[in-house]
């Protein structure tokens, strides 16, 4: 466990049940922070309508329920005022901001195209919810960071294909690649801060994104949810440690890497993949 007491957090797209931004919200409200969640509206999944999931407002009354602070936020990424207002309305209930992940992403979609075949729409709108988006965070929290002397601990996540390019997946791979270089590049601009900048680079993992990956990527004849199954049993027997991620996973990672325990650590991108690619 790692002392997190005192401390305050954003995790951007942390609206989704299942999802890698809940597990690291919960997580690291457990270490003892007080946590901001964020994400738009996106379309439900039947499962999650069913039990009455409410997305960010479900996530606040978990972190809550633990005696933590929590506050919700609709906020689209790739809008600079409405990231602006994200940091204000943050700074405004608690005072500062000691640690950013970065996690909402584009839904996978009409980007899962070979490239021949792929939309400059679709195209554009990946890399500006992915590397705009993150951007945007990055800089309006830094700034915060820097104004204060730091120190603080910002996670970006990444991707395994942010480290090795995938057929159908060359609009994704641009941008997660992209995260790793500004990982790289921040690490040393916020070194003289002791701001840690790190990347996660998780595998495929069980998350409701699988449900909207299997949806473009299906055969026309194969369901959705058979699609879905399909792709994670595939996934399981490549991994060495013979299954898929799940979000906890990830948000195990990204705990260690807001704790001091990671202090002496910036500027990596950080495989949680089960093996399945070690670099």
């Amino acid at each position: 466990m790692y002392d997190l007491s005192g401390k305050v957090a954003i995790v951007t797209g942390a609206g989704g049940r299942r999802g890698i931004g809940r597990a690291i919200a919960t997580r690291l409200a457990s270490e003892g922070a007080d946590v901001v969640v964020t994400d738009i509206a996106r379309p439900s999944i039947p499962e999650d309508e069913a039990l009455g999931w409410k997305g960010i407002d479900s996530v606040v009354a978990e972190i809550e329920g633990m005696g933590r602070g929590a506050l919700g936020l609709l906020s689209d990424v790739s809008d600079a005022g409405q990231v602006r207002e994200m940091v204000e309305r943050t700074l405004g209930r608690f005072g500062k901001i000691d640690i950013l992940v970065c996690n909402a992403g584009s839904q996978p979609g009409g980007d899962r195209r070979l490239l021949v075949d792929l939309e400059e729409d679709a195209f554009d709108l990946v890399q500006r919810v992915n590397v705009k988006g993150t951007f945007l965070c990055l800089r309006e929290v830094c700034r915060h960071m820097v104004d204060r002397g730091g120190p603080g601990k910002i996670v970006i996540m990444s991707s395994r294909a942010g480290k090795q390019g995938n057929p159908r997946y060359s609009a994704y791979c641009a941008s997660k690649f992209a995260l790793i270089g500004i990982t790289e590049s921040l690490a040393h601009e916020m070194a003289p801060y002791k701001v840690n900048v790190n990347a996660i680079c998780p595998g495929l993992v069980d998350t409701e994104r699988v449900y909207y990956m299997a949806d473009a990527l299906r055969p026309e004849d194969v369901g959705v949810e058979e699609y879905r199954e399909r792709m994670l049993s595939d996934r399981a027997n490549v991994v060495p440690l013979g299954r898929p991620a799940v979000a906890t996973d990830i948000a195990n990672a990204a705990a260690f890497l807001c704790s001091a325990e990671s202090d002496y650590m910036t500027g990596l991108s950080i495989s949680v993949s089960g093996g399945y690619g070690m670099s």
